[in-house]
């Protein structure tokens, strides 16, 4: 089992960073693949960004591509997502999710874990 618990959202204007944080327990995380996904009222969860478990393996979608960057530091069982200019339409709650396997994932049901989310708000 593995229990993640996202952090480092918050309200931020157009334009601005965040960088939010997904930090795993039970079993670590050097041993899982991870992705970001965001879920916006009203709308299906969708893909963000993932990562492999060794970070040598990355995707993005095409609405984030150049401007989000995933990464980990498997020494503090930590997934990163750095956002810069940010949009409105990047409103959403974003939740991290994990699962076993040497790839990366973009789908919704490639992960067996999720995280309950972090609120980021983008304002215009």
């Amino acid at each position: 089992q593995v229990q993640l618990v996202e952090s480092g959202g918050g309200l931020v204007q157009a334009g601005g960073s965040l960088r939010l944080s997904c930090a795993a327990s039970g079993r670590t995380s050097s041993n899982y693949a991870a992705g970001w996904f965001r879920q916006a009222p009203g709308k299906e969860r969708e893909f963000v960004a993932a990562i492999s478990r060794s970070g040598g393996i990355l995707y993005y979608a095409d609405s984030v591509k150049g401007r989000f960057t995933i990464s980990r530091d498997n020494a503090k069982n930590t997934v990163y997502l750095q956002m810069n200019s940010l949009k409105p339409e990047d409103t959403a709650l974003y939740c991290c999710a994990a699962r076993g396997g040497s790839s990366a994932y973009t789908g919704r049901s490639d992960y067996a874990y999720w995280g309950q989310g972090t609120q980021v708000t983008v304002s215009s």
